[in-house]
C-alpha cells in the first residue's frame, strides 16, 4: 500500500497518521514496540524526502502475507526526484537535526537504497519480534 506525500513538511504528520492507520488494518497492534518503530521511521524517512529534496515524494508500507508472515520482515519505502544516494552522518551534540539516517540504521534489521526511475528508493526492514509463547494454565484441584 502506499500514499503521496507532497513537498510540505505538514505532509510528515499526516504520513504518521496514515502509516497507524494501516498498521491497524493489517493486525498490528498500535501498543507493540513494532508499530512504534515503523511509524518513527515513517516519520525519518519522509522527512528526508520532503527536507532534502523540496518534490513530491511516495510512501509504501509492504507487510508479508501468508504462513509465517508474523516472523518476515515489515517494509518501508520512500521513494523521491533526487539522485543523490541518502548519507548517513554524525551530527554534532548540540544540532537539532541530521540524524534521521543514524536512527533508522539503529532502529532496524536492514536498511538501504537504490536508484529508481528519475530519483531514488530509500528502504528499511524491521523484522517483529517474536512473541513468547503463553504458559499454559494451571491445573485447578
Amino acid at each position: 500500500m502506499q500514499t503521496a506525500v507532497q513537498a510540505d513538511p505538514a505532509e510528515v504528520g499526516r504520513a504518521r497518521r496514515w502509516a497507524r492507520s494501516r498498521l491497524t488494518g493489517c493486525g498490528i497492534d498500535l501498543d507493540e514496540s513494532l508499530a512504534d518503530t515503523l511509524v518513527l521511521v515513517v516519520s525519518e524517512l519522509v522527512t528526508n524526502a520532503v527536507v532534502h529534496t523540496g518534490a513530491p515524494a511516495v510512501l509504501r508500507l509492504v507487510f508479508p502475507v501468508g504462513q509465517g508472515a508474523e516472523r518476515r520482515p515489515v517494509r518501508v519505502e520512500v521513494t523521491d526526484a533526487s539522485e543523490a544516494p541518502p548519507a548517513q552522518r554524525v551530527a554534532p551534540s548540540e544540532a537539532t537535526g541530521g540524524r534521521g539516517l543514524e536512527l533508522v540504521s539503529v532502529l532496524t534489521d536492514r536498511w538501504g537504497w537504490c536508484p529508481d526511475g528519475s530519483g531514488k528508493r530509500v528502504w528499511c526492514e524491521l523484522v517483529p519480534e517474536e512473541q513468547p509463547a503463553a504458559a499454559p494454565a494451571a491445573a485447578v484441584g
